[in-house]
């Protein structure tokens, strides 16, 4: 019975949890409850409290005074390994509503854009700026535009916890969410490791398909070390983070044109387009579709991690005002 309890009461949390992590504001315990209730699942306000409790003693949740709790990076990874086994799937559903929510225009310069919140260390994070440089200068990152948090303060839907630096980089999919206001819709294919020959995509040399995870590819190559992003910045060849998406044929002249004012905007995302129902980087395209290679949002950060530096990153972790971010060398 004991172990029972035990484990209703791990659900329950996780259950919290998971709210919370959809959240990009403070929750109380009313919100909580009405959230839980939507989801077939009636706890009192009481108990949601007793459950927050031990969230706080766990590390999973932080408290923000009246307003309510936050979930912490270690609370958001708890969220992730308790639902795994039914969260196939999800980085791709993630993918398509950051796409969905995106609100920037490139032409006025103004709305909101996905991002990665990455964190380190406060002693460490003046070398693994240093570390990023590079990349940064090289042009094999979505975008130059970054930003930087405090802890306490917010990057998306992360709280920098005490003795972090957040740093936020701009996803790859604030190119998709732009096209699909323009009426074009993206395939989420797959994230890999891309082999880079003389500055150009050459093929990918790893590859994790959207459906068939729950973590994002890019942080798992990260944590793999499987990437040498920092050499490729350097020399124009190595193995960097990309991802293979698809949109139809009939959009490709629209699409040139949205990614020419990203370009303008100060977003780079697309490495390669391809053509029509042709092959790119080696992978094959269906009948009437085009192939878009575009470059990881985490490049930088992974250079830092191949340089020693340790950084949790978290990919798609919410979005940002364009109007927050500012260029890499003014950091």
């Amino acid at each position: 019975m004991e172990q029972a309890n035990s484990s209703d009461t791990e659900r329950k949390i996780v259950a919290i949890l998971k709210i919370l992590s959809e959240s990009s504001e403070p929750l109380g315990s009313i919100n909580i409850a009405r959230e839980l209730e939507r989801a077939g699942i009636f706890l009192s306000e009481r108990a949601i409290r007793y459950h927050l409790r031990i969230a706080d003693e766990r590390g999973y949740t932080q408290p923000m005074g009246r307003d309510g709790r936050m979930i912490t990076p270690e609370g958001q990874q708890e969220v992730k390994e308790a639902l795994a086994p039914q969260n196939l799937g999800f980085v791709r559903e993630n993918l398509e509503m950051l796409a969905y929510q995106t609100t920037f225009d490139p032409e006025k310069g103004s709305g909101q854009l996905p991002i990665n919140t990455s964190l380190i260390n406060q002693d460490k994070f003046k070398r693994a700026i240093s570390a990023m440089k590079d990349v940064f200068e090289s042009g094999i990152c979505v975008s130059d535009l970054v930003a930087i948090a405090s802890e306490g303060e917010k990057l998306g839907s992360i709280v920098v916890p005490s003795g972090k630096i957040g740093l936020a980089t701009v996803c790859s999919v604030a190119v998709n969410g732009v096209l699909l206001k323009a009426g074009i819709p993206t395939e989420f294919r797959f994230g890999g490791v891309l082999e880079i020959r003389n500055s150009k995509p050459r093929r990918f040399v790893a590859i994790i398909d959207y459906s068939g995870t729950s973590i994002d590819p890019s942080e798992q190559f990260i944590r793999a070390k499987m990437t040498s992003v920092g050499e490729t910045a350097k020399t124009g060849n190595g193995k960097i983070l990309g991802v293979f998406r698809t949109i139809p044929a009939p959009a490709r002249k629209a699409a040139e044109q949205k990614i020419a004012r990203l370009k303008e905007a100060g977003i780079n995302g697309v490495y390669a387009l391809g053509n029509i129902s042709e092959p790119l980087c080696q992978i094959p395209v269906a009948l009437n579709r085009v192939g878009i290679v575009q470059l990881g949002g985490l490049n930088p950060l992974a250079a830092a991690v191949e340089a020693g530096i340790e950084i949790e990153n978290l990919a798609e972790s919410g979005l940002i005002d364009f109007q927050e971010l500012k260029r890499f060398r003014q950091v």
